[in-house]
């Protein structure tokens, strides 16, 4: 089964997935779907609420998508589909404050045109009726128009915000399964977001090719047992968090065999009662912190 984002969502795409025989599950652009899946999804009927900031639908639906002949021609495909609608309140807020930013942008350059350019604008000149461009300079040219603030626009986006859109090939599958499907995507994303930055395996300072795979076989690994260390502790923290607090939990040398750890927080203390190790005693003898290390090898 393939599963992607919205940027594999082509008709020629999904059209050689089903000639491959198989699945697919891509994220569908609500913004960007034509009128009446647009209705569909702003329609309250169908919504099952799961608490009271998340809800979801979906429906059996053909759709027509366009596929690239062999002769280069476009030609119209039917594909019988199942389409996931899911509502987020949480991302809905998100989505409105991100754009606040862009309004208040909007705002300031309707006031003040002359401080932006067609560089500078990017995003607030989308929200902006009546704007128009030096294409040489990029200056915004002074018309007879007044600018003004582009409110249905506003209106029509602002109704959309916290909406996700998920088609797929498996109308068998429940919506809570497709969801589930996709969700894997961003797990993946993250994975590779996370070994990138928080586990350090880019930028490489190694040069020979066995020290390249042992360094990236390292950073796989690790990864590994960060998504089990996640999974065993329900999921209350992220991978980002996890990595931080153990980081953290560094001790110092402070006389003879004993040292101080100076480091604890809740992450740590979750940790701590999942696998039998007391992250809040502070002084430990050197052969105490031996101890601890072997208990974790058994």
């Amino acid at each position: 089964m393939v599963v992607s984002d919205k940027g594999m969502t082509t008709g020629d795409n999904i059209w050689y997935t089903l000639s491959a025989k198989d699945g697919y599950v891509f994220s569908l652009s609500v913004r960007g779907a034509n009128k009446e899946l647009k209705k569909w999804v702003l329609n309250d009927t169908g919504y099952e609420w799961l608490g009271k900031e998340y809800k979801r639908k979906s429906r059996l639906y053909p759709r027509t998508i366009q596929v690239t002949s062999t002769t280069g021609k476009k030609i119209v495909k039917t594909v019988h589909e199942k389409q996931v609608i899911f509502y987020s309140e949480k991302y809905d807020k998100k989505a409105k404050a991100e754009r606040a930013a862009v309004i208040a942008k909007a705002q300031d350059l309707i006031a003040n045109p002359g401080k932006y350019t067609r560089a500078t604008s990017h995003g607030a000149a989308g929200y902006i009726k009546n704007i128009d461009f030096d294409k040489e300079t990029g200056e915004i040219l002074n018309t007879s128009k007044a600018l003004v603030l582009d409110l249905e626009k506003l209106k029509e986006e602002e109704a959309l915000d916290g909406y996700y859109a998920i088609v797929t090939s498996e109308y068998e599958e429940s919506a809570d399964n497709i969801i589930d499907i996709y969700r894997g995507l961003w797990k993946t994303e993250e994975s590779f977001r996370v070994t990138k930055s928080d586990l350090e395996a880019r930028p490489v300072y190694v040069s020979k090719e066995d020290h390249i795979q042992a360094h990236f076989l390292t950073c796989f690994v690790a990864i590994v047992i960060a998504r089990i260390l996640e999974m065993k502790i329900e999921y209350r923290y992220n991978i980002p968090q996890l990595l931080e607090s153990l980081k953290k939990s560094e001790c110092t040398h402070l006389k003879m065999n004993y040292y101080i750890f100076d480091y604890y927080d809740d992450v740590l203390s979750d940790i701590g009662k999942e696998f039998g190790i007391d992250f809040s005693k502070r002084i430990r003898s050197l052969g105490e912190i031996k101890k601890v290390l072997a208990d974790t090898k058994k």
